[in-house]
C-alpha cells in the first residue's frame, strides 16, 4: 500500500496542503508540544534579534508530520524576515542553488525540506555559503577555468529531514542549532484537535478529540487528517457532532484500531511473528515479504511501532516484542537468544 492510500501516513498529501496552511500557528507561543525545542529556539531567536544578526543555521529532524515546516515558518515570522521554501530534490544543479541564494535578503530564512536528498555536488557548494556567506562559482572548463566568489547576505538555512543518519558529517557539523522533534502526547494532540475544530467550525467535544488523539500515532498531521474524515462521517451519520462514540465508529470504518495501527502495521507485525518466528529479520527481507518499500518501513512504520514498544531494531534485524504478541493475542515464546523461534537451527 502506498503512503498516499493510508490515513495514518505522516507524509504530506496534496489534500493536506491547504488544510495545513489554515491550521498552522504563526508564533512559538501558539505552537503546541515540543517544549524543549521551543524553549531553546526562543532564546536563540531573541539573542539574534537583540544583536541584529542572522540566526545560526538550524537543523530539524524527526518522523514526517511532526511540524518541521510549521516550526521553520514560525522561526522566520518571529525573526520578522522573509521565508523561502525549497527541497533537496528540487536543487539539482549548482546554478539552482546559486539562483536561490543570491535572491535572499539580509537575515532571510531559507528552508530546505528533505535536505538529506541534496545532490552531493550541490551540497559541497553549500558549505562555503553556510560558513562564509560566499558562493564559489567555476567559470569555464579545463586549464582556462577560473573561480568567481560571490558574496551573499547573511542568511539562516533551516534544514528538515526524516533521516538524520543519512546526512553527511560535513553538512551536519555546519548547523549550529540541531533540534529533534518528538512524537506528541495524547494531551497535546487533543489540544491541537480542539484548536483545529474551533478554526474549522467542527462540532467536536473533548471525548471525541481525545479518542482521535489516541489513534493519531503521536502525529499532528495524522490527527488533522482523521478529523477531516470524521467531519464527513459525522455530517452523514451523526448530525455533525463528533463524540467519542462517533469517533470510534468512524475510525473503525477507516480501519484505524484503538492504538492507531492500521492493516499495514498489523501485516508487518504478523509477518515478523508468523513467518520469521518473531525475528530478527532483515529490513529488505521484511519489505519483500510485505510488499512495502524498505524506506517506507524504516521512515513511516518503524518509528511509531518502536515508540509503543512493539518492535525493536537490532544489528541482526527487526524483532517483534512481547507487547506486540499480547496486543495481537498471540502466544509468546521466550527463546534462548530472546527471539529464536522453536525448531530454527542455530548456526552460531
Amino acid at each position: 500500500m502506498s503512503q498516499d492510500e493510508r490515513f495514518l501516513s505522516g507524509a504530506q498529501k496534496v489534500e493536506d496542503v491547504r488544510w495545513d496552511e489554515t491550521l498552522r500557528p504563526k508564533r512559538l507561543g501558539d505552537y503546541p508540544g515540543q517544549e524543549r525545542a521551543k524553549e531553546q529556539l526562543s532564546i536563540y531567536i531573541e539573542a539574534a534579534k537583540q544583536r541584529g544578526d542572522a540566526l545560526d543555521h538550524v537543523l530539524l529532524y524527526g518522523p514526517p508530520g511532526l511540524g518541521k515546516t510549521t516550526l521553520a515558518q514560525i522561526i522566520a515570522h518571529e525573526l520578522g524576515v522573509n521565508f523561502r521554501v525549497t527541497s533537496g530534490p528540487a536543487i539539482s544543479h549548482q546554478g539552482d542553488l546559486a539562483a536561490i541564494l543570491t535572491s535572499l535578503g539580509e537575515r532571510d530564512v531559507l528552508f530546505v525540506d528533505e535536505i538529506h536528498r541534496l545532490n552531493r555536488i550541490v551540497e559541497e557548494t553549500l558549505y562555503p555559503a553556510m560558513e562564509d556567506f560566499a558562493l564559489d562559482i567555476i567559470l569555464g572548463k579545463g586549464p582556462s577555468a577560473r573561480t568567481l566568489r560571490l558574496d551573499l547576505p547573511k542568511f539562516t538555512l533551516i534544514g528538515a529531514t526524516t533521516r538524520y543518519g543519512a546526512l553527511t558529517s560535513p553538512l551536519r557539523d555546519r548547523f549550529g542549532v540541531v533540534s529533534q522533534l518528538q512524537f506528541y502526547t495524547v494531551e497535546e494532540l487533543t489540544q491541537i484537535l480542539l484548536r483545529a475544530a474551533r478554526i474549522l467550525k467542527v462540532d467536536l467535544d473533548l471525548s471525541g478529540a481525545t479518542e482521535v488523539a489516541r489513534r493519531s500515532r503521536g502525529t499532528p498531521r495524522i490527527a488533522n487528517r482523521l478529523l477531516k474524515r470524521l467531519r464527513d462521517f459525522a455530517q452523514v451519520k451523526a448530525g455533525g457532532h463528533i463524540t467519542q462514540e462517533v469517533a470510534d465508529a468512524g475510525l473503525r470504518l477507516m480501519e484505524v484500531d484503538p492504538l492507531g495501527l492500521d492493516k499495514v502495521d498489523h501485516k508487518i507485525l504478523l509477518t515478523i511473528i508468523q513467518m520469521y518466528g518473531g525475528g530478527p529479520v532483515g529490513l529488505d527481507t521484511l519489505a519483500a515479504a510485505t510488499s512495502e518499500e524498505s524506506e517506507t518501513i524504516e521512515d513511516v512504520y518503524e518509528p511509531y511501532l518502536m515508540q509503543i514498544g512493539f518492535m525493536q531494531r537490532t544489528p541482526r534485524g527487526r524483532v517483534a516484542m512481547r507487547a506486540a504478541y499480547e496486543y495481537l493475542d498471540l502466544p509468546y515464546n521466550e527463546h534462548p537468544d530472546g527471539n529464536q523461534p522453536p525448531g530454527q537451527i542455530r548456526l552460531f
